[in-house]
């Protein structure tokens, strides 16, 4: 508990500090916190320094205390979420998303077949690499994207809707290929299937049933905010058992909530500031004890990094500005909405650490997709930020904090 408490303080303050300074330079603070993990990890302290601050025998209770922040970050977004605005633009939100998948997902495919001889061996069958490649290329950072959003007080403006929509039906799909290219890595493609149904079913139970449960509950004061959070546990158990992680339970339970509701406004005000300061920097923490940045070495080695973060980076941009375009949406929000799908982050190093457990990828390919999901994190805010720039793209935003 002393080393626990010690590594929480760290992470915070050096994420607070980092926050200030990349404020200055056009990036939310979210960056800074990301960083913090990194900085203060194996990759650039070393083992040695770093086992001082982070050291592996935090790792399980750390890892307890980041999974219980992510969950609760996203529950908060859910009820902060306007389902109004979200009907309205449903038809770019579907699109958006099927596009910002199955673009980044055929790149990362084709990529496949360049990496599979330079970076793996032929005890990994090349369906299951290339599968994980494509899925890792396809991810979108949804609570780094939520973050980014609401640190620019854009979350709650048609195109933070557009962008927390597209992203959450996006990763769902992706998850549900991750089961694919899981099951493929043993032997088990049925199991995709099966993942697809049960998420399809949950989603039809959460809307028809615990939906009208849960306005009922909001119009009632007694225990309504006990029983609201120990709805959010249990939805976010059902996805974590089904295989779409956890977050997405609490997500969706959190936009079910009437988000102009006394019992939504109660839950954000008691949750937001000790989830977003104390709980999500643990995530962080925990990111950064598990990346090792220094096993890229060698100029051809970065060469292909750079490959990695270019054809990501034109999949997931194109894939989305494509869709945003033909759907209405206006050039410079198409564009901004390119920029905001292409943010990976920490939902990335769930993918690549399920591929490095299962040895489908080998850490050095490991260390790349790392170095390509903060090098496409970073370029979001200050792009967006110019993209943005003398345009009104929102309708409904609030003062950023």
């Amino acid at each position: 508990m002393t080393q626990l408490l010690i590594a929480l303080a760290a992470v915070i303050a050096t994420g607070l500090l980092l926050g200030r300074v990349l404020k200055r330079l056009g990036q939310p603070a979210v960056i800074g916190e990301v960083l913090a993990g990194i900085l203060l990890g194996p990759s650039l302290l070393g083992s040695r320094w770093s086992s001082h601050i982070l050291p592996p025998a935090i790792a399980p209770g750390l890892g307890v205390v980041a999974q219980l922040g992510v969950i609760l970050y996203m529950f908060v977004v859910g009820l902060e979420l306007p389902l109004d605005s979200l009907r309205r633009h449903a038809r770019s939100a579907l699109a958006i998303s099927h596009a910002s998948i199955v673009a980044p997902f055929a790149l990362g495919v084709l990529l496949a077949f360049g990496l599979y001889p330079r970076l793996s061996s032929r005890e990994v069958p090349f369906p299951a690499f290339a599968i994980f490649l494509g899925v890792a290329m396809s991810i979108t950072a949804f609570p780094v994207l939520a973050r980014i959003l609401d640190d620019l007080g854009m979350i709650r403006s048609a195109l933070g809707v557009i962008a927390m929509s597209s992203a959450a039906i996006g990763d769902i799909n992706a998850w549900c290929l991750l089961a694919l290219a899981i099951a493929v890595a043993k032997a088990k493609p049925g199991d995709a299937f099966i993942v697809a149904g049960e998420a399809v079913v949950y989603v039809a139970v959460m809307i028809l049933f615990v939906r009208p449960l849960i306005r009922r509950l909001a119009a009632r004061q007694e225990n309504a905010s006990g029983w609201l959070l120990v709805g959010v546990l249990l939805s976010a158990f059902v996805t974590e058992w089904i295989g779409i992680h956890a977050l997405f339970g609490a997500f969706l339970l959190g936009a079910l909530v009437p988000h102009e509701s006394a019992l939504a406004k109660a839950m954000v005000d008691r949750l937001k500031s000790a989830v977003t300061l104390l709980l999500m920097p643990a995530f962080f923490a925990l990111v950064g004890m598990r990346t090792r940045i220094d096993l890229v070495s060698g100029w051809d080695q970065w060469l292909i990094c750079g490959a990695i973060c270019l054809v990501a980076t034109l999949g997931k941009f194109g894939g989305t500005f494509a869709a945003a375009c033909l759907t209405g949406v206006p050039l410079r929000e198409a564009t901004a909405l390119g920029l905001l799908m292409n943010t990976r982050g920490l939902m990335e190093l769930i993918v690549l650490n399920a591929g490095l457990d299962l040895g489908v990828i080998s850490p050095t390919l490991f260390s790349m997709m790392v170095l390509m999901a903060l090098v496409t994190t970073l370029m979001a805010s200050p792009l967006l930020l110019l993209v943005l720039r003398g345009s009104v793209p929102v309708s409904a935003s609030k003062p950023g904090r």
